[in-house]
Parts: structure tokens; sequence; C-alpha cells
């Protein structure tokens, strides 16, 4: 078991499934509509919780009724919420998702009034304790800070950091990392066309740091620290029911293998597994089956 720590957003998700995405200025009925907690880094915290680490989250909520489900489930799955910060003012981030049980895509209106989590913060969080940080790739200068404190105070702690969407000054963040896991948006709009070229792309810039690639369908890559490619495929179930946070359950497999001390190749092949096996059930709990 390790300790994790991660720094990132948590939301309330309003999902309506649908048998199929509507067209514009269509009107549909829903078949069903949760109310969930959601968010990158949530999610993973709530799958590394179930693959047995002990894990806490460090983010920001407003003190509004909508926070008090984010953080019963969050409670709920065993993670710790003493480094949360609380603000007055603001609304709860809360993603409109429409799920579409034709394919199980899910599609997403975002809507956020809330302070990001601030590097003053952050500085209250005893770093001795923990063996991993993960962070969500947000707001660059803060997460600066609170990567450049980490290798300051404990440099022994390992650092991943997910790179979702393309965001002014987020290269800077690089060199902190021991793990960089990319999404395949953020590689297309670097101008890449898969994520084997991407990948090399980054190692040419000489980052040291592990890196991993998702592709849809086609799977997903990895580089090594000496610059090797690795490929797995994907593993979708029988029938997709709900992609919704697979991205995140990827990437939650991924450090929970490099924990416990396997190869990165090897970790890409059981995120992947993992991520597949959430595409046929609908949210995140009992992901594992017990």
């Amino acid at each position: 078991m390790a300790r994790i720590l991660a720094v990132g957003n948590a939301t309330l998700d309003i999902i309506n499934v649908v048998d199929s995405y509507p067209h514009e200025d269509q009107e549909v009925r829903a078949q069903s509509q949760h109310r969930n907690r959601g968010g990158n880094t949530a999610n993973t915290l709530v799958v590394l919780s179930q693959l047995g680490h002990e894990c806490a989250w460090a983010g920001t909520l407003a003190a509004d009724p909508d926070a008090d489900p984010i953080r019963a489930d969050l409670r709920e799955h065993g993670v710790d919420l003493s480094a949360v910060h609380t603000v007055a003012h603001g609304k709860v981030p809360t993603s409109y998702v429409t799920l579409s049980r034709l394919g199980g895509s899910r599609t997403i209106v975002h809507f956020r009034d809330l302070p990001e989590y601030h590097s003053r913060d952050f500085a209250g969080i005893d770093l001795a304790a923990l063996d991993w940080i993960h962070f969500e790739g947000r707001n660059v200068d803060e997460v600066e800070l609170m990567l450049q404190r980490v290798r300051r105070e404990q440099p022994q702690v390992r650092c991943s950091l997910e790179v979702e969407k393309i965001r002014g000054g987020i290269e800077r963040l690089f060199g902190y990392a021991d793990l960089l896991m990319f999404s395949r948006e953020y590689a297309l709009r670097s101008g890449s066309q898969n994520a084997e070229q991407f990948l090399q792309r980054m190692h040419h810039k000489g980052l040291a740091a592990q890196m991993s690639c998702t592709w849809g369908e086609k799977g997903a890559h990895a580089m090594n620290r000496e610059g090797k490619i690795f490929h797995t495929p994907a593993f979708p179930p029988p029938l997709v029911v709900d992609t919704l946070g697979a991205g995140d359950v990827f990437n939650a497999g991924l450090i929970d293998q490099l924990v416990h001390g396997h190869t990165i190749d090897i970790a890409l092949i059981e995120a992947s597994r993992l991520a597949g096996r959430k595409c046929g059930i609908y949210g995140l709990n009992n992901l594992l089956g017990r």
C-alpha cells in the first residue's frame, strides 16, 4: 500500500443517459439521470483507493450544498479530505454529461465558477508522509510552485502529471515529473498524428520522465526513460456501456503498477486492461468486481 496524494479537480456530474446522441436542435428523452461525484483527480483517487492505497485529495470546494455529495462519496471510498480548501463563494464545478447507449460515448458541457487550488494551501501538507503525488495539469503557475516544493523538500517522492489539454505554459511543468500522462487531444493539438510520433517528439526535447499517451480504441503507448516505446491494444468489454472516466481509470492503473515496482511496459498493459473493464460498467464503484 502506498500513501498517495492527488491535486486537482472534483466535480458534480449530472449524467443524462440517452439511446443515441441527439442532433443539433433535436429534442430527445433521457432514459435515466444520475448525479454523481466526478472530476479527473477525484476519479483517479477513488480507483487507487479500491486498489488498496491510502489516498488523500487536495482540491477546492465551494460552501454550497452541491459539495456535500462530493465529500460523502470521497469519504465513502476512504479518501482523506483534510487538505481540501473550502471557499465561501463560487459554485461547485458541474459537468453536464450526455451518455449515449449506442457505443457508450460521452459528451460533456462543463461549468466552473471556483478558484483553483493554491500553492499556499499545498504548503501546509506534510510531504514526508507521502510516497506519490499526482497532479492534474491545470493552474500552471500554482502547480509549478507545488512541484518545486516537492523537488526541494522531498525529492524522493515520485510525482505524476496528467496533461489533458493545451494550457499556457504547461510545458514548464514537464521537467518536474517522474511520469507524464498525455491525452490524445493534447498530442493531436501539438501537431502529432499518432501516439508513437508524439512520444518520440517529447523524448527529443530531453525529458527524462516516463511517459504515456492514450489513443482510445487504438490502445495506448508508453516510453521508458531510455526512450524505448511500448504499445498495448485496447481491451474493450463485450459491451461498451460507459466510457466516462476511462482515462482516469487508466491513470490510476498506471500509478498503481509503478508503485508496486513494475516496469512501464507491464504497467501499460495492466492499466489498459483496467480501463477496458471500466468501459463495461456504469460508474466506478465495484470496478474490481470484489
